[in-house]
């Protein structure tokens, strides 16, 4: 398997700080972070929404990968992810990440299909490196 890569630069120490991340692939290429993108409203990234995308990202795929084995060939899955931070002593922890899914999958039954998402979600590579409550929630569209 490959291993992947990201990178972070940061110019300047605490709140005054500007900050620029980048990945492998320069899907991102100096995509600008720091306290205002993280803490704030300003234009630009920050771990958690990387990392609720990521997650987002590894579980649907997971799910479409696991549903494909149980011999479904046809579907739409979106996922959203919610990374909370909260204040942890002098820090900060990340205390959850919770998914929301929206699927269409014609001839599943509910309970196959919770068996399925839950399976999913507690073996995606993400989930499972996060040290976090992993929540999900979905609805099932006919």
């Amino acid at each position: 398997m490959p291993t992947r890569g990201g990178s972070a630069r940061y110019e300047g120490l605490g709140k005054e700080g500007k900050g620029w991340t980048s990945t492998q692939s320069k899907a991102l290429d100096e995509q600008p972070y720091g306290f205002g993108t993280r803490f704030g409203d300003e234009p630009g990234t920050n771990p958690e929404e990387l990392i609720a995308a990521a997650h987002a990202s590894c579980f649907t795929m997971a799910l479409s990968f696991a549903l494909a084995g149980a011999g479904y060939s046809d579907g739409t899955l979106e996922t959203s992810a919610r990374v909370t931070v909260d204040k942890d002593g002098d820090g900060f922890t990340i205390t959850s990440s919770k998914l929301d899914l929206t699927a269409k999958v014609p001839g599943i039954a509910p309970d196959e299909f919770e068996r399925i998402a839950q399976d999913a979600k507690a073996n995606c590579p993400v989930s499972k490196v996060l040290n976090a409550e992993v929540t999900l929630t979905h609805k099932l569209e006919s």
